[in-house]
């Protein structure tokens, strides 16, 4: 390249030579970056979410393309973040498509001696069937003078003090929906 075309290739030289004196277009874009496309280009769905990592409730963009997730954004529309996220909020894609996220669970059966590799989503059926079956087999309609009761002496719950306030808060809404009385934690005893 020769000092004039390099000259001419200047964004300053074009700002002052083109059809763009302030420098907000043309001139000041770059020869990659005219070959840059955004990362939700390709998307051809697009989901609303929350940010899981605290209680403020950021709302994300969620991208998706053939089924995968492509790109996690800050929704520009929320009242509490307006499009912004933070260092973790921003990384949540992570969560979804990372390596280090577990697909399968180890279990091991009733009375074996060894542990077997079950799937996430057989895993969460096997727990969401026992906790609706506890929670049959000790529920209570009504008392002895026919008073509504509508609850379970079949399922308790012991937070441990490791979880923070917003996880409490939902395994309390949880078990209080799901008609526990015995809702404890490790703190409060």
């Amino acid at each position: 390249m020769g000092v004039r075309e390099w000259i001419e290739s200047w964004p300053v030289c074009r700002q002052l030579t083109g059809p763009d004196p302030l420098g907000r277009g043309t001139a000041a874009e770059s020869p990659r970056s005219a070959t840059v496309r955004a990362r939700i280009a390709e998307a051809d769905q697009q989901a609303s979410s929350v940010c899981p990592y605290c209680a403020v409730g950021c709302a994300q963009q969620v991208f998706v393309s053939d089924g995968e997730v492509i790109q996690i954004e800050g929704h520009p529309d929320s009242p509490i973040s307006r499009g912004h996220l933070c260092p973790k909020g921003s990384a949540s894609k992570q969560l979804v498509t990372g390596p280090q996220r577990a697909q399968k669970v180890l279990h091991r059966a009733p009375y074996a001696s060894e542990w077997s590799e079950l799937d996430l989503t057989a895993a969460v059926r096997m727990v969401a069937d026992r906790v609706l079956d506890a929670r049959n087999k000790g529920w209570q309609e009504t008392d002895e003078q026919g008073l509504r009761l509508h609850r379970t002496m079949g399922i308790a719950s012991l937070g441990g003090a490791t979880l923070d306030n917003e996880e409490n808060y939902l395994i309390k809404k949880l078990f209080t929906a799901l008609g526990a009385l015995q809702i404890e934690n490790q703190a409060r005893i």
